[in-house]
């Protein structure tokens, strides 16, 4: 009987929860979002007024009113923030999600736009009036504004993304008047490239074009399997992790090197000034991309493009030679002249060179070239080269070596956890809009961190 009481006593003192559901609820989607939520945060140091200014005079004053375009904005960036790419996807989870709803301004008696809305709108009044880049930029000019992004110290680099198109779909390009038949997507492309270039025939940098995304690269990029993809370029300010500058380019190591003198010149105009310094990895170290730092005061931390040859020779280097400007010849470290050869236009050299008459009985021969008389190649832009490798031995370019991992998490993020492993939108023009949007979404967190620091904790008083 004792156990019989003890065990009926537990079962009165269980609760048991039954499911039921009230006709009606009286709640406030504005309580139940934390104080320290990041969507709260955004709305209260971010202002999106400019979508609508931005956008007016793509809207007629006749007809019924359209969606919002700040709302469909909102929703965009919602899905870049959580890492759901995908439109549809976005749109069910909006559905659920009591924040996203209270950061849309969507109460539960409003209609979520339909998916295809996004996509109409990108084709049309999006793309027309580069929202997209404005939101990025005007993330970037408040982030300098409030002293996030000092703007002295940059990295800068590359980041291969797989385009939405298999590597199958390629054909060459003597196909593609043919392949227009039946590909919207190759018509298209095909139209643009007349309109850009009317008069000569399309030249095009690869023997093959996909028929899925003709703007993609077949390429490679750090030992991978080659894909079809683009390369996503960021600029970085190193104190604060913040993106300065995007480019979304074609998988080509060419690129890269135009991408950044393009995201330099544009960030240091809204700074007025250029940087002090930038780093990169030995992909910019070219004499060109050097030249042209030299020539704007900024500092390069990069090792230099040598060939293979230069980096393994055992003989004397052309920094133990002497230039002679006023003959435009060189001096060799036994002291014999070595005159002008030529110029090499595809190495972007010149060449002087000795005689057999000097380097036969040179003692230092063996030392400086195994062929009958040494051939010295100086790149065009060789001082700036050497400026370079002078640099390489400085703590302050090991630093920023250092300092250069920080594109290299940024680009971890978009992949990880925004999800740009692979690029949902084709072409180069939508596939820029996904890069820009990422590189909002990545700012607006560390700018919204920046302006809400944590409060400390309140000491006890005895």
């Amino acid at each position: 009987m004792l156990w019989i009481a003890i065990f009926g006593g537990l079962l009165v003192m269980m609760g048991q929860h039954d499911r039921s559901e009230a006709l009606f609820y009286y709640f406030r989607l504005e309580d139940q979002v934390p104080e320290n939520h990041l969507l709260r945060l955004i709305e209260k140091h971010i202002s999106f007024a400019f979508v609508r200014e931005k956008l007016k005079e793509s809207y007629s004053e006749t007809g019924r009113p359209s969606i919002d375009p700040e709302l469909l904005l909102r929703i965009l960036l919602i899905g870049y923030l959580y890492g759901m790419t995908s439109e549809r996807k976005l749109v069910e989870e909006l559905r659920m999600h009591l924040a996203w709803r209270w950061f849309t301004g969507l109460g539960f008696d409003q209609e979520i736009p339909h998916h295809s809305t996004f996509s109409k709108n990108r084709h049309g009044r999006f793309q027309e009036s580069k929202l997209f880049e404005q939101l990025f930029e005007q993330i970037v000019r408040q982030c300098v504004e409030v002293g996030l992004v000092q703007g002295q110290h940059l990295s800068v680099d590359g980041s291969f993304v797989e385009a939405n198109a298999a590597k199958e779909s390629r054909i060459p390009r003597e196909q593609l008047a043919e392949a227009a038949r039946v590909h919207h997507s190759v018509r298209q492309y095909l139209r643009e490239v007349e309109e850009q270039n009317p008069v000569e025939e399309p030249v095009h940098e690869q023997d093959q074009v996909s028929t899925t995304d003709p703007d993609s690269t077949y390429a490679t990029k750090g030992g991978t399997p080659a894909r079809l993809g683009y390369y996503d370029n960021y600029l970085v300010d190193n104190d604060s992790c913040v993106i300065v500058g995007v480019q979304a380019t074609a998988a080509r190591m060419s690129q890269e090197t135009v991408a950044a003198q393009d995201m330099l010149t544009r960030f240091a105009e809204w700074q007025g000034r250029a940087p002090e310094s930038v780093a990169a990895d030995t992909t910019y170290g070219n004499g060109e991309f050097l030249q042209w730092l030299a020539d704007r005061n900024v500092t390069p931390y990069m090792r230099t493009r040598d060939s293979i040859h230069r980096k393994r020779s055992p003989f004397f280097g052309p920094e133990r030679f002497t230039y002679e400007a006023e003959h435009d010849r060189y001096i060799c470290p036994a002291g014999q002249i070595m005159n002008y050869g030529g110029q090499s236009h595809r190495n972007h050299a010149w060449t002087y060179i000795g005689t057999r008459k000097r380097c036969g009985p040179c003692a230092l021969r063996p030392q400086c070239t195994s062929a009958a008389f040494r051939c010295l190649v100086i790149h065009q832009h060789e001082p700036a080269r050497q400026r370079a490798r002078e640099l390489a031995n400085t703590p302050e370019f090991a630093k920023a070596q250092r300092q250069r991992k920080k594109v290299e998490a940024l680009f971890a993020e978009l992949k990880n956890q925004i999800g740009l492993r692979r690029l949902r939108l084709r072409r180069l023009k939508f596939v820029r809009e996904q890069f820009f949007l990422a590189a909002a979404a990545q700012n607006i967190k560390r700018l919204v961190r920046f302006l809400s620091p944590p409060t400390p904790p309140q000491a006890l008083t005895t």
